[in-house]
């Protein structure tokens, strides 16, 4: 399995037992969908490595508790500490009207409300505080925040999605 054909679903950030447990901070607003999982994939260098697990439930709010069946004890936790978790994107619950995920709106094209087509998505850029979509438009980029109230329209089938952007905010980099 490739990282490509995959979605990141966590990171191990801790030990919970001395018996190996683990427990890993999911990137989600469901978290409740992934508690019986069977398996996961966890990255190891450069690979996608199986892992089944024998016991999966929620700890607190965003961790997941995690009992590998080939981690059993502390230095079996220790040697997967901090790594990445992956499943395959077809364990991607299907989203409806203007929710996406962010690898999928990739390639789509954005129309304002105002200025008309303003270019493709390229990214999602969601290392700062307000996630934003990286669109090119020629040879620039606009960067316009990923917020519910400025997504009117979603259309999987065009791949298009409509945006009300605020006064003179694509102006910005359009002029």
């Amino acid at each position: 399995m490739q990282k490509e054909e995959c979605f990141y679903l966590g990171k191990i950030v801790s030990k919970y037992s001395f018996k190996g447990e683990v427990l890993v901070k999911i990137d989600t607003d469901s978290p409740e969908i992934y508690e019986n999982m069977e398996s996961v994939f966890v990255s190891l260098g450069n690979n996608l490595v199986p892992f089944f697990i024998d016991k999966c439930r929620l700890h607190k709010s965003t961790l997941l508790r995690i009992d590998f069946e080939e981690v059993k004890t502390e230095s079996d936790a220790d040697r997967i500490m901090g790594s990445l978790l992956y499943l395959p994107l077809s364990f991607l619950p299907k989203l409806t009207g203007t929710q996406f995920y962010y690898h999928e709106i990739i390639g789509y094209t954005v129309i304002d409300d105002v200025h008309g087509n303003i270019g493709i998505i390229t990214g999602v850029n969601d290392t700062t505080s307000q996630a934003l979509f990286e669109i090119e438009k020629g040879d620039k980029q606009i960067l316009i925040p990923v917020r519910d109230e400025l997504i009117t329209k979603l259309d999987r089938k065009e791949k298009t999605i409509y945006v009300s952007t605020p006064e003179g905010l694509v102006d910005l980099y359009l002029d």
